[in-house]
């Protein structure tokens, strides 16, 4: 009894402590379910409706794709105030190519992403060459690109678009099972419509989670990391399983999947994998930590610099069409301090300041907190003043609990 007790306590005690030290990461799962769960109550079960949760990732699927860039210049000891303004002269630009001289679609795109990139070449060029401050450099990028949309746009909005552009935003994947099992899985779970697809995808998304979850342990155990505790993976894994079945269910019985979600979901794996599994991504983390102890160790550190921000050129581009292609049009005012908001999803989602420090799936996470209070508060009635307030506390407070966590640390 006494050897049971004292295992127990050691088990209480082991918990505690990995909490204590995975605050941030807990924390931040933690405030987005508690925020969904807020808003669900108070909007009256509007926010998870399914038409909700299509337009919810509709939304802010350019908010993530910049904030996957915007993460490694941040981690990387920089940051980018121009991609707002940057999405905003890019979606102009496809817009007087496809509407006003009627370039194919895959040209345009090409060259809008070739756009992009050398946008974050030149600036990339200032930054890491001249070591010129980078908010500087993009503070004046974000000038120039602003007026620039104006001068191609001559101050009007142009559109519509061709419905094959459309499809980068508003198109759906298109169902593959046969009708007769989504209208007998409908009358299940009586629902008007149901994607087979997008629930089966689901499903496997959540398998692969749990998986993947199990394999890393096994790897830990292997060469003796130190893991979570059991009860802690389990409860953890078994949340975030069960809510890409959930989203994935509600998305289902609506109209599926949207083709943006696709984009989203390949380009965070893809940035996963760089920054946790590649030598450049471990490089990235070790020129945010300290610069001159990176290049001191053989790190060009100018190069990475130079790609971190032709990489945010090329994300803010194809954020800037997915933009115009949900608004049928592209605008002068487009991508107006849009920047404030990804960087915002950054650090709410765990990014350090001083560099070095974040995560993608921390950055995702951040994005979908500042878009379910955008939401939210939009279905309540908020006005646009009062949100700004409160998402501006927000960022601070998560500021605040990141610098109090490392000086408490310390």
């Amino acid at each position: 009894m006494a050897t049971n007790a004292g295992a127990a306590a050691s088990e209480r005690k082991g918990l505690k402590s990995y909490l204590a030290s995975h605050m941030r990461e807990f924390g931040l799962l933690f405030a987005l379910i508690a925020i969904m769960v807020f808003f669900q109550i108070v909007t009256g079960g509007t926010l998870m409706r399914p038409v909700n949760i299509t337009n919810l990732f509709l939304q802010n699927s350019y908010i993530i794709i910049m904030a996957l860039g915007m993460l490694i210049v941040i981690v990387s000891g920089h940051i980018d105030l121009s991609v707002g303004s940057v999405m905003g002269f890019v979606g102009a630009l496809a817009a007087v190519l496809i509407v006003n001289h009627d370039v194919p679609i895959p040209i345009t795109v090409a060259l809008c992403l070739l756009v992009g990139a050398a946008i974050g070449a030149a600036q990339g060029y200032f930054v890491a060459m001249w070591r010129i401050p980078s908010f500087i450099v993009t503070l004046a990028g974000m000038l120039v690109f602003r007026g620039l949309s104006l001068w191609l746009l001559e101050g009007q909005s142009v559109g519509p678009f061709p419905k094959s552009f459309q499809i980068l935003s508003t198109g759906f994947v298109p169902e593959i099972f046969p009708a007769s099992i989504g209208e007998a899985l409908a009358s299940a779970f009586d629902t008007r419509n149901f994607n087979v697809l997008s629930f089966a995808l689901g499903l496997i998304a959540a398998a692969v989670v749990v998986r993947m979850g199990l394999k890393k342990r096994a790897r830990n155990a292997q060469y003796g990391i130190a893991d979570e505790p059991i009860g802690l993976f389990w409860a953890r894994t078994a949340i975030i399983a069960a809510a890409i079945i959930f989203l994935m269910f509600k998305l289902s019985t609506f109209r599926g999947l949207p083709n943006v979600v696709v984009t989203m979901g390949v380009l965070i794996l893809i940035y996963t994998f760089i920054t946790e599994k590649t030598v450049i991504g471990r490089r990235v983390y070790a020129l945010g930590g300290n610069e001159k102890a990176a290049k001191l160790s053989g790190i060009k550190t100018e190069r990475l610099t130079f790609l971190a921000f032709v990489n945010m050129g090329v994300l803010a581009a194809l954020a800037g069409l997915i933009f115009a292609a949900r608004l049928n049009t592209a605008t002068p005012k487009a991508g107006f301090a849009l920047e404030l908001d990804v960087i915002a999803a950054v650090f709410i989602g765990g990014a350090s300041m001083s560099g070095g420090s974040g995560k993608i799936i921390g950055a995702v996470v951040g994005a979908f907190i500042m878009g379910v209070m955008n939401n939210g508060m939009s279905i309540m009635g908020i006005g646009i003043d009062y949100q700004q307030v409160i998402k501006g506390l927000v960022l601070l407070a998560a500021v605040f609990f990141d610098v109090y966590n490392k000086n408490k640390q310390a």
